[in-house]
């Protein structure tokens, strides 16, 4: 769940601010001229998106990298 998106120079001006909310189980995006250059997510998130990114339950007649871009997009949102 995103909890903030803040650019570059607020992430810097209020870590501390980000930081508590990624230690409440919020996601923070980061960005720097209008585009998305980093996410701050808890642990658990990341240990989990490493998971998601490197197994998953598949048919043996799935396309490995389309699968893999459609749950991930599925359960991670992403900003373009």
């Amino acid at each position: 769940m995103v909890g903030a998106t803040a650019t570059a120079t607020e992430m810097q001006n209020n870590f501390g601010r980000y930081l508590t909310l990624v230690a409440d189980g919020k996601e923070v995006i980061v960005t720097k001229n209008g585009k998305e250059v980093a996410r701050l997510i808890p642990r658990n998130a990341a240990v989990s998106y490493l998971t998601d990114s490197l197994a998953g339950i598949l048919k043996r007649d799935v396309d490995l990298k389309q699968a893999k871009e459609e749950r991930l997009k599925e359960k991670y949102e992403t900003f373009d």
